[in-house]
């Protein structure tokens, strides 16, 4: 990471107890502490609910840090420096009464605040309304919400209105863990710092574009959220449009955060809408059954053991062909995928380079005859361009050899590590950069897009199509794309 002006705050972090926070929030804090990245006068005051005292809050911590990290990147200094930031303070975030003792807390310092609410969206209202009646904000507080923020477009309105009745829309942090991704922050520069993709990077010279996010895990103990969420409100309303958006925009005027966002909302409005036939014909939803994954026995997601609903039709996979309406990609298929209980863990982008307009080959090796880039976000960041060569050997004439030329981030640059997405996230909060962030108006497209597969899924009332645990989805997600002559990386590698 570059070196950074160090920033004293107070990082309020409710619902310290909660999985996201021991796996994924305190990791990320410690490293940045560990880097020495955090301003000595920093603090972090965790609430819960849990009626623990200090020692076993931070010896939870300290648990769940040796969990989470590799024991090689555990130093007990930065360590026993990290574990001294921490303040654990029990209060019920719906009691506006219990506030106060946060209040008095913040009174110690009188640093500039930031709250990370990893709660469930429906309270971020509440929350900011007992945090304004017990004086603990002001115009530099600056809050983070945790995805998703609603359940459909009215939902989310709510939950934004309820919030930007005590914040400015320059305090909220909108996260998506995604754009904290090293590999997604390289985008911008693969595509705006380099000619060569810059004058390619259209309908003249690019076929189709695939996002893939694909997971081996089931639902790992989150039935009561996901059955009422699904694949779709979960993974495409987030992270796979931001992708897209990611991918698709037009150039920016800078590299500033609204400058960004703008170019992403115009490729929300450009979406093409789903109407009955996309609905019918390039909509794929699917829900694993009992399979293997890697070798292990996984059950259906019906005979998930904490599932409550054996007749549930929420999706745990979803293929979609999408459409930008505009000039830079008119008749440019853009293929989103995603799932759970799939063959492999995994996060890429492939784009599809147009072939020749005149091939001058052997015949029979046609097919091979196309440039691929292939961004891929995990489980190995890192970029690659598959190219064509000529074979080596004399008896091997012209024929060709595809091959790719390789960027893989920690060989490249030789860190022993890639920063974590919430490292980058948390640090840019911490400076007051929205550069990495959602902006309100882009969530409110991304469901306006959304609603309408769900609306029409349900005057459907037809159930998901089954796939097995540890395949790539349903079959008909491969006559999807099979009907306009591709096929899906995996299927053509």
């Amino acid at each position: 990471m570059p070196t950074v002006a160090k920033t004293k705050c107070d990082i309020a972090l409710f619902g310290a107890q909660g999985d996201l926070a021991l796996r994924k929030l305190f990791p990320a804090l410690y490293q940045l502490d560990k880097a020495n990245l955090l301003a000595p006068q920093l603090r972090v005051l965790g609430l819960a609910r849990s009626p623990i005292d200090q020692e076993n809050f931070l010896e939870t911590v300290r648990i769940h840090l040796c969990k989470f990290i590799a024991a090689n990147e555990i130093d007990e200094i930065a360590l026993a420096r990290f574990l001294a930031r921490l303040f654990y303070i029990e209060i019920d975030f719906t009691d506006g009464n219990a506030y106060h003792t946060l209040h008095d807390k913040l009174c110690e310092t009188n640093n500039p605040l930031v709250c990370y609410f990893a709660t469930p969206a429906a309270i971020y209202g509440e929350i900011c309304q007992n945090l304004s009646n017990a004086g603990c904000i002001d115009n530099h507080t600056r809050i983070v919400l945790e995805k998703p923020i609603g359940y459909d477009l009215a939902s989310s309105k709510k939950i934004n209105d309820a919030v930007a009745q005590h914040f400015a829309e320059e305090q909220i942090y909108r996260i998506d863990h995604y754009l904290g991704k090293e590999t997604v922050q390289n985008l911008i520069a693969l595509r705006f710092a380099n000619s060569l993709f810059g004058s390619q990077w259209d309908h003249n010279h690019i076929d189709h574009i695939e996002i893939t996010v694909a997971e081996t895990i089931g639902i790992e103990h989150r039935w009561g959220y996901f059955d009422r969420a699904g694949q779709l409100r979960d993974m495409v309303q987030n992270h796979l449009l931001q992708l897209l958006c990611l991918i698709a925009m037009d150039p920016p005027n800078d590299l500033s955060a609204d400058s960004i966002r703008d170019e992403k909302v115009k490729v929300l409005k450009a979406l093409k809408p789903i109407d009955t036939h996309s609905l019918n014909h390039d909509v794929i939803r699917g829900q694993y059954c009992a399979g293997s994954v890697q070798g292990q026995l996984a059950p259906g997601y019906l005979e998930e053991p904490e599932g409550k609903d054996s007749q549930s039709c929420t999706e745990t996979f979803v293929a979609i062909k999408a459409q930008i309406c505009n000039w830079r990609w008119a008749n440019v298929p853009f293929y989103l995928r995603t799932g759970k209980r799939m063959t492999e863990k995994l996060s890429q982008i492939i784009i599809h380079f147009k072939r020749p307009p005149h091939y001058i080959f052997a015949p029979e090796q046609r097919d091979i005859a196309e440039n691929k880039l292939i961004i891929r976000l995990q489980p190995d960041e890192g970029i690659s361009l598959q190219v064509l060569t000529k074979d080596q050997g004399l008896e091997k004439g012209m024929r060709l050899k595809p091959g790719p030329l390789k960027l893989n981030f920690s060989d490249t640059f030789h860190t022993q590590r890639i920063p974590d997405a919430y490292e980058r996230l948390f640090l840019e909060v911490i400076q007051g950069s929205q550069y990495l962030f959602v902006r309100r108006d882009e969530i409110e497209y991304a469901w306006v897009w959304c609603d309408q597969i769900i609306n029409g899924w349900q005057s459907q009332n037809t159930r998901p199509q089954k796939y097995p645990a540890g395949s790539w989805g349903p079959v008909s997600s491969i006559a999807m794309i099979t009907r306009d002559g591709k096929s899906w990386h995996e299927d053509s590698a």
